[in-house]
């Protein structure tokens, strides 16, 4: 199976460590972002791996070369320009399979969910695309209280049950190459004319870990959550 990894983008919200590395090589636990990324996908058998890069793309080209050294094989499209997510895709639509599905990701997220039933779900929807879908990590915790104000418990950080956001998790039939831009965000610029076709269908999430990494702090937490 295949997957396509959009890992070109700047990291301005992790500089200065991004003034020397892009942000998919990021190490947590001294492993990049992206190897972590890799390796997960491996396990649930994924071995031939697309890689959308742009800024500092020699460092992550230099690390991974054609993956065999991490027993997967690895090409390459690169970008000399941003081009976003939607363009960036759009730029590999060459290694998209002819007739089945591929996964897409974005190349700054670390997690450990079941591939399979995003597949699954995509498939038997007859969809063009399935977004894995998480619950919505509270950024503060939550203080509980009884009827009558009384604090009765304290929560750090839950994941808000009513509320999902995007994983930056994708499963694409070919066809999405349809309505791919040159320049622009797959997820404002191609998902919502998919959602009104009645084409895009959620496969939602609960009992997982899941972390975009963006700052400093997503860094510290992407350790706690990963295991060496």
């Amino acid at each position: 199976m295949k997957a396509i990894v959009l890992a070109g983008g700047f990291g301005k919200r992790l500089k200065p460590l991004t003034d020397t590395i892009p942000k998919p090589m990021l190490p947590i636990k001294g492993k990049p972002i992206l190897l972590w990324q890799m390796e997960w996908l491996r396990s649930q058998g994924i071995n031939e791996f697309v890689l959308c890069v742009g800024y500092l793309k020699e460092a992550v080209r230099d690390y991974f070369g054609d993956g065999s050294r991490f027993g997967v094989r690895v090409d390459y499209v690169y970008e000399d320009e941003p081009l976003g997510t939607g363009g960036a895709l759009n730029r590999a639509r060459e290694h998209f399979p002819a007739k089945d599905l591929f996964f897409a990701f974005n190349g700054d997220i670390v997690s450990d969910i079941n591939l399979s039933d995003i597949h699954q779900r995509c498939e038997e929807a007859n969809a063009t695309g399935a977004l894995a879908l998480v619950q919505l990590p509270s950024p503060f915790g939550i203080v509980t209280t009884t009827s009558d104000d009384q604090i009765e418990s304290f929560v750090e950080k839950p994941r808000l049950a009513d509320h999902w956001v995007n994983a930056g998790i994708y499963c694409f039939d070919p066809s999405i190459a349809d309505y791919l831009p040159e320049i622009g965000s797959v997820e404002t610029d191609v998902f919502p004319i998919l959602a009104s076709e009645g084409k895009l269908v959620a496969s939602k999430h609960s009992n997982c870990y899941w972390k975009s990494v963006d700052s400093m702090k997503d860094l510290e937490e992407a350790a706690m959550l990963l295991k060496a």
